[in-house]
């Protein structure tokens, strides 16, 4: 079960983010403003405390937090983002998590992983190999997770941006999968919830607490993740879609 979770106001230098969407435009910072509001209240109608930091307008994509720490059961780890422009936003953050966390670990050079890339399940964390995730930062990680008791694999991406672009874990065995993640043979122990490609960028949704959130406006996904049995939220993230972001990365959960 989580209780809480932390997301950043999205900032007027959101305009700047990193894309590799640009054919969807340019985030409109007003319309952001108004989404961010509703991801917080879908949390928050999921049962979580949410703190919510202020805009961090050096960094425009400091919204996506999820990317600079991962938050376990037993430790919390500052990430080293692997995009450079990216990196400063580790000690935007690094205040807040002391706050927050005892045991608190950091990923050094030349590690470098992003939080979009780990994907939790149970006491097990999935690691994607990507254009912003090295395997020295994966390796950090894995040092890190078994000092508290926990473990770490690894899965190289292909296409996808980060990990859980394609992958959400919603608990009870279900995986929600997508592109080329499907019949990955790594991933067969799981119940897999089958996510079409014209869909695609609903594969990133996030279980909180028996419902799982999603991006408004997938039919397809919305209808078979309540057939596998859970209550289902919608909403509306388009304007940081324009960034490649998703529902997870806009929250760090606990």
């Amino acid at each position: 079960m989580f209780k809480n979770a932390i997301v950043r106001t999205p900032g007027r230098s959101i305009v700047k983010g990193l894309s590799d969407s640009k054919n969807l435009g340019l985030p409109n910072y007003e319309r952001a403003i108004i989404q961010h509001q509703s991801y917080i209240d879908a949390l928050t109608k999921c049962g979580l405390d949410v703190l919510v930091l202020e805009p961090s307008e050096a960094y425009p994509d400091s919204t996506f937090i999820e990317d600079v720490a991962l938050i376990t059961p037993n430790c919390a780890i500052l990430t080293r983002p692997g995009a450079p422009s990216r990196r400063g936003e580790v000690h935007e953050i690094e205040s807040v998590i002391k706050q927050k966390f005892n045991n608190i670990e950091q990923i050094v050079a030349p590690g470098a992983i992003e939080g979009g890339d780990i994907m939790m399940v149970g006491n097990h964390y999935y690691i994607g190999l990507s254009e912003r995730t090295n395997l020295q930062g994966a390796k950090q990680i894995i040092q890190i997770l078994n000092k508290y008791g926990m473990s770490g694999s690894t899965i190289t991406l292909k296409k996808t941006l980060h990990l859980k672009t394609g992958l959400s874990y919603l608990e009870e065995n279900n995986l929600v999968v997508c592109g080329e993640f499907i019949n990955d043979s790594s991933l067969s122990q799981y119940n897999a919830i089958e996510i079409p490609e014209e869909e695609s960028y609903a594969a990133n949704c996030i279980w909180i607490n028996e419902s799982v959130i999603i991006p408004l406006g997938y039919p397809t996904t919305k209808q078979r993740i309540k057939d596998a049995g859970y209550a289902v939220v919608e909403t509306d993230v388009s304007e940081f879609q324009k960034l490649d972001g998703g529902l997870s990365c806009l929250s760090l959960r606990y």
